[in-house]
């Protein structure tokens, strides 16, 4: 337990790193306001005496009580920590990159750099149940009890706060936050795609329980066996089925070819797995 709450936060501190730098070095060099609780922030500065900085804590402190009541305190932990990283590694790169310029020289393309590499840090942060704290928990909430895709969730927020944009902005503002926020969705629910998709392998091979033990022991994968009937010669044969991520599926191949052991192997793309499939067998 021990062992998975540091990598839980390590991963988390990655994350924000990735964040962090698409924040720098990409949104604020392009100027555009985007769906986010800053962009909200800076609306509500314009009609209101509050700074920017006030009303961004704020709103972030009144989420992530909604998120601790409504998500739970693991979750409320974790974001707690990412939001803490976010000012650290900016102030970071304020120290290291005082003159922040645009890496592209162009506003557009800042901003699709921007949204690409947020949409992979938010990622990161879902997969072990924690946000960057924001619009995220939001995001975060709607996907719980109405089970919408999370980056159809972060659209939905975004495009809320983007329409906000109207009070005090131009059209032009709202025009490019929303196409802004879209893009961001569709990369988020990409990504959680890429992370969640796995590869189902069927195996025939006369040393199957060679590529069992391989699987079993070194893969730490487990395996189901079948009994299979060839249509043709009428032979019977033992069938292995097994599920792993793309990486493993490689790993596996290779040690096929190397052992040049014969086996006709089929492999397809599954979507997702539920259950128990993440706790790696432990065979003794």
């Amino acid at each position: 337990m021990k062992t998975n709450t540091i990598k839980s936060f390590l991963t988390i501190t990655l994350a924000m790193f990735i964040i962090s730098v698409a924040i720098y070095f990409f949104l604020i060099p392009s100027g555009v306001i985007t769906g986010s609780v800053t962009g909200l922030a800076m609306v509500l500065a314009k009609i209101t005496s509050l700074s920017i900085s006030t009303l961004t804590f704020v709103i972030n402190a009144l989420l992530l009580i909604l998120g601790i009541v409504l998500i739970g305190k693991e979750f409320g932990a974790k974001t707690i920590y990412a939001s803490l990283l976010l000012p650290l590694f900016l102030a970071v790169f304020e120290k290291m990159y005082p003159n922040n310029v645009s890496l592209t020289q162009n506003a557009v393309f800042d901003m699709a750099t921007y949204t690409l590499i947020l949409a992979f840090g938010q990622t990161i942060l879902f997969r072990v149940n924690a946000s960057s704290g924001g619009t995220d928990i939001i995001a975060k909430i709607v996907n719980k009890y109405t089970h919408m895709d999370l980056g159809k969730a972060c659209t939905l927020v975004g495009l809320l706060i983007c329409a906000t944009s109207l009070i005090v902005y131009d059209i032009g503002a709202l025009v490019v936050g929303a196409l802004a926020t879209l893009a961001n969705g569709q990369a988020v629910d990409y990504f959680i795609d890429g992370f969640n998709k796995k590869k189902k392998i069927c195996i025939l091979s006369k040393e199957y329980e060679v590529i069992q033990d391989y699987i079993m022991n070194t893969l730490k994968r487990g395996v189901t066996l079948y009994s299979a009937k060839g249509g043709y010669d009428k032979t019977e044969h033992t069938e292995l089925v097994t599920i792993m991520a793309t990486n493993e599926y490689k790993k596996l191949l290779y040690y096929l070819q190397e052992s040049d052991i014969e086996a006709f192997v089929t492999v397809s793309t599954v979507n997702e797995v539920i259950g128990t499939w993440n706790n790696k067998k432990n065979h003794v």
